[in-house]
């Protein structure tokens, strides 16, 4: 029953976000900061963690074709299927889960227990449209994000494989190109915006709902990172089957 609670307190929220609207002034202001705390301020770790795991992805495939009659082009055509389809939309979310999630349910969670929530309704200001909403719009840039993950895991597979001499530059490329479907890049950026949304409202609910002082703002932020990315998951399998059955 207390899951129950708390998904209907969850759509209840996502009600209630749009029931008062902020002024635009304000709310303009609140999204471009939203836009550099959760999208600027994440591009360091997507581009360090891409780059590396595009290599990781391209030096393992290459150690696993051992048989003379695999061409070496397989290498760029699994690099280029493991980034686009689950790498750059799946596993960064999940990072983000970490780093974006954690950081939304602390402050609200923070503002939570110094009543500063409390103070922003006693003033007759919708409290989830002002701290919530600028959040959604800031991560509708988050494709932005997954295509800069696309670019540089593939770069990096590059530069491990021709590098590290596993593969010739024209067999990699010609790899890349190979039986290439541009619906999995739709795909891959139709998972990327719902798991915008999932990153902007699964850790705004816990840290807007949070009870208790400061050592529940840190157990609230455990919480939001393992519901988010459980959330994640579920709703990458659910993609998948219907956008690729």
């Amino acid at each position: 029953m207390r899951y129950l609670h708390d998904i209907g307190e969850y759509f209840i929220m996502l009600k209630d976000i749009f029931r008062r609207m902020t002024k635009p002034s304000v709310l303009k202001t609140l999204i471009f900061k939203e836009v550099d705390d959760l999208i600027i301020n994440s591009m360091g770790i997507v581009i360090f963690i891409s780059f590396f795991i595009g290599g990781v992805v391209t030096i393992q495939t290459a150690l696993n074709l051992n048989n003379p009659l695999i061409p070496k082009s397989l290498i760029g055509f699994t690099a280029r299927q493991s980034i686009i389809l689950e790498f750059a939309p799946t596993f960064i979310s999940i990072i983000m889960a970490g780093k974006v999630g954690s950081y939304i349910t602390s402050s609200i969670g923070t503002m939570r227990v110094t009543e500063q929530i409390d103070a922003l309704e006693v003033m007759g200001i919708n409290s989830l449209n002002y701290l919530v909403l600028p959040k959604i719009v800031a991560m509708l840039l988050y494709p932005f994000v997954i295509s800069i993950a696309m670019f540089v895991g593939i770069g990096g597979a590059y530069m491990a494989g021709v590098m590290g001499g596993f593969v010739a530059s024209d067999q990699f490329l010609e790899g890349l190109q190979n039986d290439f479907i541009p619906f999995h890049l739709a795909y891959a950026f139709i998972k990327s915006f719902i798991f915008a949304l999932i990153l902007a409202t699964v850790p705004s609910y816990h840290g807007y709902y949070m009870k208790g002082g400061a050592l529940e703002v840190g157990q609230a932020s455990t919480t939001s990172f393992v519901w988010t990315s459980v959330i994640l998951i579920i709703a990458n399998y659910v993609l998948t089957q219907l956008l690729l059955s």
